[in-house]
C-alpha cells in the first residue's frame, strides 16, 4: 500500500501574481474603511459626510474631471452617480482647457480626482471653480496638494502600496478611487430615499431594465384575462383556460370578486375524477390563488414564482382581479 502523500499543487507563476495583487489591493481598501473609523469623526469621515450634504442639496450637476487612469475611474463615477438620482457627468480637463469648461454652470459641483494632487491639466478647471465659486471637491492621496488645498472639501485617501511590482502603475490608488466614488454614489442615493422604481427610470433597457419593469407592464388583462363564473362547470372552465392559453382560469362571484383559481396542474392532479367535466368549479378550484398588485416589481414576481413554484400569479388591483403574470413572459422579457 502507497503511504506516500500527494504533493500540494503549487500555483502557477501568473496565478501567484494575482493572488498577491488581490492582496495588495485588499490591505488599500482596509486602509480606507480604515480611514473612516472613529465612529465617523475622522477627518475622512466628517469631510465625506459634508460632501455628501452639499451634494444632495445641489440645484446643478457634478462634474467629475481626471486625468489618466484617475480620468478612467472619474468617468465611471460619473456614471454611477448619474444612474443612481444624481446628475453627473464627466469632462476631460485638456478638452475644458479648450471650450469644455462652458459645460460647467452656475449651481454645479466639480469632483476631481488626481492622486498626486498635483496634475497640471487640472489646474484651468480648478482656477475656474474658484473664479465663479463651484464647489470643488478634490479626491487624493495629497493632503498637501495644489488640488487639495484650493478645494473647498479634499477626501484625502491613505496612501496604499500599489500592486505593480515597480510601484508606476495605478492599482491600488484606482481601486480606492473607484471604491470611494462607489460610496458616494450610495450614500447619495440613500440620502435621497432613491428607489428601485427611481432607478427604472434610468436603466429601461437590458437585463436590469427588464427586471424594473412593473407588473403592470408585463400582465395579461382584460379580454386575455381567462374567467368563469362560480357555479360554472369544469367544461366551460377547460374551453376557456383552452381559448385563453395562461394555462389557468379565475373563478369570480357576481361582483367580480377572486373565489379562486384552477390551473392546468390541478386538471392533471384530477383527470381520473369521474365525471370531471361535470363538476362545479368549486370542487377543483384553489381558494388562496397567490397574488401581486400591479405596481410591484416584474422581479418580485419572478420571485414569488419560483419560491412557490408556480407559473402565474393574479394581479390585484382595489380587490378585484386586474390581470395575470405568466412565467413565461417574464423569462421572454429577461427578467430572469
Amino acid at each position: 500500500m502507497n503511504n506516500e502523500k500527494t504533493p500540494p499543487h503549487t500555483p502557477s507563476i501568473a496565478v501567484q501574481s494575482a493572488l498577491k495583487t488581490f492582496q495588495i489591493e485588499r490591505a488599500g481598501l482596509i486602509a480606507l474603511a480604515a480611514a473612516f473609523s472613529d465612529g465617523g469623526t475622522s477627518d475622512l469621515a466628517a469631510c465625506f459626510t459634508e460632501v455628501v450634504t452639499r451634494l444632495a442639496a445641489l440645484k446643478g450637476r457634478v462634474v467629475v474631471s481626471g486625468m489618466g487612469k484617475s480620468g478612467h475611474v472619474g468617468r465611471k463615477v460619473a456614471a454611477t452617480l448619474a444612474s443612481t438620482g444624481t446628475p453627473a457627468f464627466f469632462v476631460h480637463p485638456a478638452e475644458a482647457s479648450h471650450g469644455d469648461m462652458g459645460m460647467i454652470q452656475e449651481g454645479d459641483a466639480i469632483l476631481a480626482l488626481s492622486w498626486s494632487g498635483e496634475t497640471a491639466e487640472l489646474a484651468d478647471i480648478i482656477t475656474f471653480s474658484r473664479r465663479f465659486n463651484i464647489f470643488l471637491v478634490a479626491v487624493t492621496a495629497n493632503a498637501a496638494g495644489t488640488l487639495a488645498r484650493e478645494a473647498d472639501a479634499a477626501l484625502v485617501l491613505p496612501k496604499s502600496e500599489e500592486a505593480c511590482p515597480n510601484g508606476l502603475a495605478p492599482t491600488t490608488s484606482t481601486t480606492m478611487q473607484l471604491v470611494l466614488g462607489d460610496a458616494l454614489a450610495v450614500a447619495l442615493l440613500e440620502t435621497r430615499g432613491f428607489t428601485a422604481q427611481d432607478f427604472r427610470q434610468y436603466h429601461p433597457g437590458g437585463k436590469l431594465g427588464a427586471r424594473l419593469l412593473h407588473v403592470r407592464d408585463v400582465m395579461h388583462s382584460g379580454d386575455e384575462i381567462p374567467i368563469v363564473l362560480r357555479g360554472s362547470s369544469m367544461a366551460s372552465a377547460v374551453v376557456v383556460m383552452s381559448q385563453k392559453r395562461l394555462g389557468c382560469v379565475l373563478v369570480l362571484d357576481l361582483e367580480g370578486n377572486l373565489c379562486g383559481i384552477i390551473t392546468d396542474g390541478d386538471l392533471r392532479r384530477n383527470v381520473e375524477r369521474a365525471n370531471i367535466l361535470s363538476l362545479p368549479v368549486e370542487d377543483l378550484m384553489q381558494r388562496s390563488p397567490l397574488q401581486i398588485k400591479p405596481a410591484d416589481l416584474a422581479a418580485e414576481a419572478l420571485e414569488m414564482l419560483n419560491r412557490h413554484k408556480v407559473s402565474v400569479l393574479v394581479v390585484i388591483e382595489s380587490s378585484k382581479p386586474a390581470g395575470i403574470v405568466h412565467v413565461h413572459d417574464l423569462l421572454r422579457l429577461g427578467v430572469a
